[in-house]
C-alpha cells in the first residue's frame, strides 16, 4: 500500500494534488489542508469498510422480513417528533451543534430513557468515564442500563461494538476517532469520512441505530466532509433560541419530514421538552405598549403553531450605499421584500439602512411571514406602532401581491388563545370566524388596512 500527499477540502472532502485558495466543489475559500492518504490497489484487496448484511443474499423486496419494534421510541416525544416518530433499527442520526450546548446531554438523556427497554452503549472520545458519570449523576439519571466505553482507535470501537450488540449506540464524537489504517490526524477529512463509514457499515450488521455527535464550524456547518452528511440517514442540528430554549432541526430526513422541529428547555436536571410553545416566543408586554417596528405572526413548524414577534428598525444609510442586517431571516428575504415596498407601496428604502431581528432567537423560514415583515418595515420607516392586538400572514410576490398561505385556520386558532383580535390576511376563500379579518389582495392593500386597524 503506497502513501501520497494531497490537499482536502475540510468542508466537502474534495482532493486536489495541490493547494487551492478557492475550493471548485464547495466554493469555500482556504479550506484546503495537505494530508496523508494511502493508495489501495486495484484489485480492492485489503479494505477494511465493512459491508451491511453481507451474508444476505439477493431476495424479493416483498419477501424481506421486517422485525417486530423495528422503530422504537427514544422516551423524549419532542427528540421523537424531529427524527419522524422513532429510531429505527440500523439506521444512522448525525447530531450538530455549537460546542456547550447540550448534545452531549440530549445523547446522555436519550440513552437513559431507551436504556429501560432495551441495551445501549456510550462511546466518548472527548471524556472520561468520570466525567460523564458526573454529568449523570447531576442530571439524576438511572446509569445501572448504560454501557459506557471511552477510546478514540476505531479498531477496538468497532470491537466493543460487535461484542455488545446495543439497540443503539452514541458516538461522542466522530472528530475524536482515528483509524490505524487511515495516514492522518484524528479530525482530517479522511479520518472522519473514514471512520464514521465503519461505524454506520458495523452498525448496520448488528441493527443497531447510531447517533453520532458533531461539531460545527464559525458558519455553523457540521464540520467535517460533506460526504458524512451522504453517508447518514438523519442530520439535525441543535441551536439556541433564547435563554435556556433549545431548538432541534433535521435539514435530512429518510424516515420522516424535516419540517418538524422540537423545542427543550434547559434546566438544572438537563433538557426538558416544551410541549405548550404557543406564545414561547413573543414578548411579555401589554397590547397598549407596543413600538413601531414591531409586528407579530403565526408560523407553522411541521405539526406544531407558535407566534412569534418580528422587529424591524430602519435608519439613514451610514455609509453611501444602504445596508441589511438580518441574522434569523435570511438577509436576500429581508432586501426581497423592501423593494417590493418601495415598487410597489412607495415607501423609500433604498436610502435606508434595516436592520431585522426575531424575538427569541427563533429562525424563521416560513412564507407567510413575508406580509407581516413588511408591515414591520413600514411601521419602522413612518414610526407608526402596529395595533397589539393584529397579527398578519401572508406570501408577497415580486409583483406585489398578497398570496394566500397555507393552515390559516390554524394559525388564527394560535394567535386568538393568545388574545390577538384582528388579522391582516390575504385573500382566501373561506378563512373562518376566528378573528377579525383585514382581507387585501395586494401589499398596497395591506398597508391601507394597517392604517385602518391602527385608526380604530
Amino acid at each position: 500500500m503506497k502513501e501520497s500527499q494531497v490537499f482536502a477540502c475540510n468542508n466537502c472532502g474534495y482532493q486536489s494534488p495541490k493547494w487551492l485558495g478557492r475550493c471548485p466543489e464547495c466554493g469555500s475559500w482556504n479550506s484546503f489542508e495537505e494530508e496523508t492518504v494511502a493508495q489501495v490497489s486495484s484489485s480492492g484487496k485489503g479494505s477494511s469498510i465493512p459491508t451491511p448484511n453481507s451474508s444476505e443474499k439477493a431476495q424479493r423486496l416483498s419477501d424481506v422480513v421486517i422485525e417486530p419494534e423495528f422503530r422504537f421510541s427514544t422516551g423524549m416525544d419532542e427528540f421523537d417528533r424531529v427524527i419522524g416518530g422513532g429510531l429505527n433499527k440500523g439506521s444512522s442520526v448525525l447530531l450538530g451543534g455549537e460546542p456547550g450546548i447540550g448534545k452531549s446531554t440530549l445523547a446522555l438523556q436519550v440513552l437513559e430513557k431507551v436504556s429501560h427497554t432495551y441495551k445501549v452503549l456510550y462511546i466518548c472520545g472527548e471524556e472520561s468515564s468520570a466525567q460523564i458519570k458526573q454529568r449523570a449523576i447531576r442530571l439524576g439519571l438511572d446509569m445501572d442500563n448504560i454501557i459506557i466505553y471511552c477510546d478514540t482507535r476505531l479498531d477496538q470501537i468497532i470491537q466493543t461494538i460487535r461484542k455488545e450488540k446495543p439497540t443503539l449506540m452514541v458516538v461522542d464524537s466522530m472528530q475524536t476517532l482515528a483509524s490505524a489504517e487511515v495516514p492522518s490526524v484524528a479530525g482530517s477529512v479522511n479520518q472522519i469520512r473514514a471512520c464514521s463509514l465503519e461505524i454506520i457499515m458495523a452498525a448496520k450488521q448488528i441493527s443497531s441505530a447510531v447517533i453520532l455527535i458533531g461539531h460545527v464550524t464559525k458558519e455553523g456547518l457540521l464540520a467535517g466532509p460533506k460526504v458524512v452528511e451522504h453517508l447518514v440517514d438523519t442530520v439535525l442540528y441543535f441551536d439556541q433560541a433564547s435563554s435556556g430554549v433549545r431548538l432541534v432541526r433535521a435539514s435530512k430526513n429518510r424516515f420522516g419530514s424535516i419540517d418538524e422541529i422540537g423545542i427543550f428547555r434547559m434546566t438544572e436536571k438537563g433538557l426538558e421538552p416544551v410541549k405548550d410553545s404557543q406564545g414561547l416566543f413573543i414578548s411579555d408586554r401589554t397590547q397598549k405598549d407596543i413600538p413601531s417596528g414591531i409586528a407579530f405572526t403565526a408560523v407553522v413548524e411541521g405539526s406544531r403553531t407558535f407566534l412569534v414577534e418580528i422587529q424591524a428598525l430602519v435608519v439613514n444609510a451610514k455609509s453611501g450605499y444602504s445596508r441589511v442586517y438580518s441574522d434569523k431571516i435570511e438577509s436576500a428575504r429581508v432586501t426581497r421584500i423592501a423593494a417590493v415596498l418601495e415598487r410597489h407601496a412607495g415607501v423609500q428604502l433604498s436610502d435606508k439602512d434595516i436592520y431585522v431581528n426575531v424575538a427569541g432567537g427563533v429562525r424563521l423560514v416560513d412564507v407567510a411571514i413575508d406580509l407581516p415583515l413588511a408591515l414591520a418595515l413600514f411601521s419602522a420607516t413612518s414610526s407608526i406602532p402596529i395595533s397589539g392586538g393584529t397579527v398578519s400572514f401572508g406570501e408577497l410576490s415580486l409583483a406585489g401581491e398578497v398570496r394566500p398561505v397555507s393552515f390559516l385556520e390554524k394559525r388564527a386558532k394560535a394567535a386568538s388563545e393568545l388574545g390577538f383580535r384582528k388579522a391582516v390576511i390575504p385573500r382566501m376563500k373561506n378563512p373562518g370566524k376566528t378573528l377579525e379579518y383585514c382581507v387585501c389582495s395586494t401589499v398596497a392593500q395591506a398597508l391601507d388596512a394597517f392604517r385602518m386597524t391602527n385608526s380604530k
